[in-house]
């Protein structure tokens, strides 16, 4: 059976964030509690997220299996595996399938946040990447401390999308240009930093970044002679260290 484990402030938001990757409803899906919600003492102290385990209950996956797979015609070779054909048939989805799925992912999430959005498409020639970006007011509920929300709801877009897409398909979200702002913040900062190493010889360790992010901060440095970068720790902690070279 298929499983996600997920969290959040009440069990309500980890189901609606397990539905989303699962791609399903709660009634196709059993619902175990592994740790309920913790209020944390006068909002600082031993706060605790909901933890629960989602999984698609077997006559579910039986149901969406069927659905991949459809009946030899007279002139096909009826001994075919079946698993060959599953995968033929998921591969139909065209990217404008999945991008206007994607894109019907992020209006719901929206219209349940009763938050007003207005998005723009734009498809990059080179690579294929879609970005959506989004315009509207209190937008600073979907970046989140240090982009996490909006981070969280990039992986959940692209799970949707490329759960239609007949090839990877990559695709960015992006809120009033906070990306590029980012990116100018994180390099002013290593170069900062970059040049504290060298007045004092020790290194420097920055807080815990997502890969994207300790990119940014490599490519920063990457033609400074003086000083090396080199990334520390396991994921989602990893951090970046800038120090002297020896």
């Amino acid at each position: 059976m298929g499983f996600v484990e997920t969290t959040g402030k009440t069990v309500e938001e980890a189901l609606a964030a397990a539905l989303a990757e699962l791609q399903t409803t709660k009634d196709n899906v059993e619902v175990e509690i592994l740790e309920e919600a913790k209020d944390a003492l006068f909002g600082l102290f031993g706060g605790r997220k909901a933890k629960i385990r989602v999984t698609i209950k077997a006559s579910s996956e039986e149901a969406a299996a069927e659905t991949l797979v459809e009946e030899p015609s007279a002139t096909e070779d009826k001994q075919e595996p079946v698993a060959e054909k599953a995968v033929a048939a998921k591969k139909t989805g065209s990217n404008d399938e999945a991008i206007g799925m994607a894109k019907e992912f992020l209006v719901k999430i929206f219209d349940s946040m009763k938050i007003k959005v207005v998005m723009e498409k734009f498809v990059h020639k080179e690579d294929g990447v879609v970005t959506f970006k989004l315009h509207g007011p209190d937008m600073g509920i979907l970046i989140g401390k240090h982009g996490q929300t909006l981070d969280a709801l990039q992986y959940l877009t692209n799970l949707v999308a490329n759960k239609h897409s007949a090839e990877h398909l990559r695709i960015m979200i992006d809120i009033e240009d906070y990306r590029e702002r980012r990116s100018h913040t994180l390099t002013r900062l290593a170069l900062r930093l970059a040049d504290k190493v060298k007045r004092s010889g020790e290194r420097v360790v920055l807080e815990p970044m997502n890969p994207h992010e300790r990119k940014i901060i490599h490519m920063a440095l990457q033609d400074d002679h003086r000083v090396n970068t080199l990334s520390e720790g396991e994921d989602p902690y990893r951090r970046v260290v800038i120090e002297l070279k020896k």
